[in-house]
């Protein structure tokens, strides 16, 4: 008997949203998402009963792309979604799983509750670490005394806190999928970068913000409220680099925005014609960044995981940890195995006039080659992996196309010849985006973003907000010519 058959009873009784029997209206959608959404930001906004003085957000300067908030019941963010795909994407990449998901529904469904049940796994491997070791999470004495169940029972009421947290995430992302518009992961993404980037933008002096945002900034500095120093000496500095004010960080941000835009309509268009409709005909593009930048969340969620390990370790072994493994200093490692696997986030981590890092030269330049090679690489890899196991690949897109009665003019009606025109194109242009990907977010960690988003961070935002777009364009067309919908399925 293999694994499917022994975790068939377990996997197929996972509890799941229920898919729509028919279709669902593009209003009915919108307002599922805008519900969700709702409900996301309240729950950001929902702090752990028993927390106490909360210590330093785990996840860092991943937080943007993690989404969820420090301290709230959504502690988890969409982590262990994140690292349950990615342990799936390992698992079929190297074929080790038998699940056959394009073809055969059964292992369609093995597969989901699989993932649903690793997910619930990473939910309480990902949790007790957080409120069990080190400062994380600390419980609070006084909920302790008044409730008479000690320091650990209040530990547990976080931790049951966090892990439905980390539960309702996920169904409010299985919500979305099945009857809302994009991704749940996605918009979660989407939402908690773009509060940062208005306030990096607009966060007004006094008003609950860490910093006062870009253009209130600007206007200081105008009206002389705001000093800056010679411009032929520290002030040039200020003006281009600042965290808070810094041009670089503008021009990073609006480039990025551009290249991505431009990315997104940068395509192979394969010409497509209907067999049994004489004159139908239509284009299958193949996109240059084909695997979207979703994948890049697997990466960065990796390094985040590596990084998880390493604050964890630090907090248990203290001065006992090896110095060639990590050395910390307020959290952050500052030498050893860990200080060059962590990614570049600002331009302090690398340029050393900034005051803000203390590293040699030739350690920071280890770390941005490890940085760079790991996020081209691992882009390049975990892009593969997405379109293989998403139904993107040749073959899946081919019998997706023959499926739906078109063909390539000029050549037979066959599956398999459509396969292989495809298999010139998709590959290829798969490595080449997700390598790309890779270096726009390194690049744009190193010179800084508004908000101090990351790189990642603001790619993500800008391709999926550019993908809802395009998708709510698509459900729009679907509404006013529902024959459409009938032909394209």
């Amino acid at each position: 008997m293999g694994w499917k058959e022994t975790a068939e009873p377990v996997l197929t009784r996972m509890p799941s949203v229920a898919r729509p029997e028919g279709h669902v209206p593009f209003k009915r959608k919108l307002a599922w998402t805008a519900g969700v959404l709702v409900l996301y930001f309240f729950l950001t906004n929902v702090y752990l009963y028993g927390l106490g003085t909360a210590g330093g957000d785990i996840f860092g300067r991943f937080r943007s792309i993690l989404a969820g908030g420090q301290g709230t019941i959504l502690q988890l963010g969409i982590g262990p979604i994140v690292t349950a795909s990615i342990v799936l994407q390992l698992l079929g990449g190297a074929d080790l799983l038998g699940l056959d998901t394009q073809n055969n529904p059964r292992d369609q469904v093995l597969y989901q509750g699989l993932q649903k049940l690793l997910v619930i796994v990473m939910c309480i491997l990902t949790g007790l670490p957080m409120v069990f070791a080190g400062n994380f999470l600390p419980a609070s004495p006084q909920v302790a005394q008044s409730l008479g169940i000690g320091l650990a029972g209040v530990k547990m009421l976080i931790f049951a806190q966090v892990f439905m947290g980390g539960i309702l995430i996920l169904y409010m992302d299985e919500v979305i999928s099945k009857w809302g518009v994009g991704s749940g992961v996605g918009l979660f993404i989407v939402a908690g970068v773009s509060q940062r980037l208005i306030g990096g933008f607009f966060a007004l002096p006094g008003i609950g913000s860490e910093q006062v945002g870009f253009f209130p900034s600007w206007i200081l500095i105008a009206i002389g409220e705001q000093p800056i120093g010679s411009l032929f000496g520290s002030g040039l500095q200020q003006v281009l680099m600042s965290s808070q004010f810094g041009l670089i960080r503008l021009a990073t941000t609006i480039f990025i925005f551009v290249v991505v835009v431009y990315a997104e309509s940068v395509r192979v268009e394969i010409p497509l014609s209907n067999a049994r409709v004489k004159g139908a005909r239509g284009r299958f593009p193949v996109k240059l960044i084909y695997a979207s930048v979703l994948p890049m969340i697997l990466v960065r969620a990796l390094q985040a995981n590596l990084q998880f390990l390493g604050r964890i370790l630090n907090a248990q072994l203290g001065a006992g940890m090896p110095a060639w493994l990590g050395t910390y200093s307020e959290s952050q490692p500052t030498g050893g195995l860990f200080y060059y696997m962590a990614p570049i986030q600002r331009p302090g981590d690398w340029i050393p006039a900034l005051g803000q890092t203390t590293a040699e030269l030739w350690q920071i330049a280890i770390r941005v080659s490890v940085d760079l090679t790991f996020m081209v690489i691992g882009g390049a890899i975990f892009a593969i992996f997405w379109v293989e196991t998403t139904d993107m690949g040749p073959e899946a897109t081919a019998q997706q196309i023959h499926g739906s009665g078109m063909q390539i003019p000029g050549f037979r009606q066959n599956p398999g010849v459509i396969e292989k025109v495809l298999e010139r194109y998709i590959p290829q242009v798969t490595v080449i985006g997700g390598a790309l990907v890779g270096l726009l977010a390194v690049m744009a960690n190193m010179l800084g973003t508004i908000g101090g988003v990351g790189g990642t961070g603001l790619l993500l935002t800008v391709s999926i907000t550019y993908k809802l777009y395009e998708e709510i364009a698509e459900e729009q067309l679907m509404e006013m010519h529902p024959m459409m919908r009938q032909m394209f399925g």
